[in-house]
């Protein structure tokens, strides 16, 4: 077999040469050994050029796709590769067929890059949104086990941003739906997208089949995913979020997702178990704010590397004040933590504390009251309440002078690890007899080795000294898997709440 040698990087044109003359000798028909050799030097001296010499080796791509065909492991996988460099705003829609055309028929072991790269690909080249929502529904029809743990987060976040396409997707998931049950990411995405947009699959849509579904037939469908022995934990979560959801958008009688719901109070799972019981309470204690509690998912922005820099930097230049960063953004927020109800009083005492108010001063000290302003008061140690694997969680107190009922704590979340964390969500409950506001968080991703962290501020109003303890639920991905930690704090200083 012919030596071919390792071309030196400052030797671009020569080896251009070569790679081409190797192409010349290759032939897909050929199965010679010698043959296999040529197209693997070709494949891998192209994919070395295509940063710097883009057009050029796009002269070569009906080569390249065709070498995607390949029996052979080592040639197809440099294909893939090159395959993938290849794509761009202006071949996105031809080179995604043939990439799912591979991907339809490719080894197992290269299904997960096949799957990856074609997502990527379409984030960042899809010409319109409709067309970017087929793209991941497609590769999740075929490959939905291969692909990243990330795929079903973006894939909300798309069509939740879409509102003229929300009927036309939530058809296309049903479909998907009932015709395969086995994908689960598909499934999440398909149970999400039912319970929040369940009531346009019962009007007509413009930009889909005529599809006539009754309510019990959707309703079956998501009892389906429930019972399936296919389905993950977290997948029956989903499906029951969604009947929940459904009980309010849906016009039929909502008896039959009572007695859903309240078989799910006796599971063995944990987290379902709880999410059940908490939705019971919430049909049978709070009913009135069921429809409020349950509306659609406000469009959360999605974060990138740009908008994190971005963030950063306007906090650098303008950094908020005390009294900015106690503006409430979220006051659902209080509603909401007499759903969780994850932590009982143990008192009994139930009063609803009085609403939270800004001093009449606004917190600013006059000069002439200055020489009979009480001392502050003494710090409150800083306490760390999580960590593992290099995220670490941290809380920090204050206590305005102004206002001896109210604890600021902030939450600050580093990230020490060599992986960043995504997709981070912090959600705090505390006993009845206290009021909480959670802040909106400064970002969802932590950077690696001691980056950006994420900050976010709790409020709480504690008018009768009661002892302070609190219950955290984690949720973010962190090296290709998804975390979940519910823990309780019960050690807070005694300063906090005294």
């Amino acid at each position: 077999m012919t030596y071919w040698p390792r071309w030196p990087p400052t030797q671009t044109p020569a080896e251009m040469l070569a790679a081409q003359s190797c192409l010349r000798q290759y032939s897909p028909s050929w199965t010679s050994v010698l043959q296999l050799a040529y197209g693997y030097v070709a494949l891998t001296s192209l994919l070395r050029l295509v940063q710097s010499d883009h057009s050029a080796v796009q002269r070569h791509r009906s080569t390249v796709v065709e070498c995607l065909r390949e029996t052979d492991a080592s040639l197809s996988r440099r294909a893939l590769e090159l395959s993938l460099a290849l794509v761009n705003s202006s071949n996105v829609q031809d080179m995604t067929k043939e990439l799912q055309a591979f991907l339809k028929s490719c080894p197992p072991d290269l299904r997960a890059d096949c799957a990856s790269g074609i997502l990527l690909a379409a984030e960042r080249f899809a010409p319109t949104k409709r067309w970017h929502i087929d793209t991941i529904l497609h590769v999740l029809t075929m490959a939905g086990t291969y692909v990243r743990d990330d795929a079903v987060a973006n894939l909300t976040q798309l069509i939740g941003g879409a509102q003229e396409l929300h009927a036309y997707s939530v058809r296309r998931l049903y479909h998907a739906l009932a015709r395969d049950i086995s994908q689960q990411p598909l499934v999440q995405v398909a149970t999400w997208c039912i319970g929040e947009y369940g009531d346009f699959l019962l009007e007509n849509c413009e930009e889909t089949e005529p599809l006539k579904v009754e309510e019990e037939e959707v309703l079956a469908l998501l009892e389906k995913v429930l019972q399936s022995h296919m389905s993950l934990p977290a997948t029956r979560g989903y499906a029951l979020t969604a009947l929940m959801k459904l009980s309010t958008r849906l016009q039929g009688d909502t008896n039959r997702i009572r007695q859903v719901v309240s078989i799910y109070g006796s599971c063995l799972d944990v987290e379902l178990q709880q999410r059940a019981v908490e939705y019971n309470m919430l049909f049978q204690k709070y009913d009135h704010m069921r429809a409020a509690i349950l509306e659609k998912m406000p469009l959360v922005e999605h974060s990138s590397p740009q908008a994190d820099e971005k963030a950063k930097g306007s906090r650098e230049v303008a950094p908020l004040s005390e009294d900015q960063a106690l503006v409430p953004t979220e006051p659902q927020t209080s509603k909401l933590s007499d759903l969780l109800d994850l932590l009982d009083d143990t008192s009994g005492d139930t009063r609803q504390p009085p609403p939270l108010q800004p001093s009449p001063e606004g917190g600013v000290v006059h000069l002439l009251d200055l020489p009979s302003t009480p001392p502050p008061p003494a710090s409150i140690p800083t306490l760390k309440v999580f960590e593992r694997e290099g995220v670490r969680l941290n809380l920090s107190f204050t206590r305005p002078p102004g206002t001896p009922a109210l604890l600021l704590i902030t939450v600050t979340t580093t990230n020490s690890s060599e992986d960043d964390v995504t997709h981070f969500i912090c959600q705090a409950a505390v006993p009845k007899s206290l009021q909480l506001q959670l802040q909106a968080p400064s970002g969802s991703t932590a950077t690696a080795r001691g980056g950006l962290p994420i900050t976010q501020l709790f409020r709480i109003l504690n008018p009768n000294k009661a002892p302070l303890r609190l219950k955290l639920r984690l949720t973010y991905n962190h090296f290709g898997q998804s975390v979940q930690e519910i823990f309780e704090v019960n050690n807070l200083p005694v300063e906090t709440w005294q």
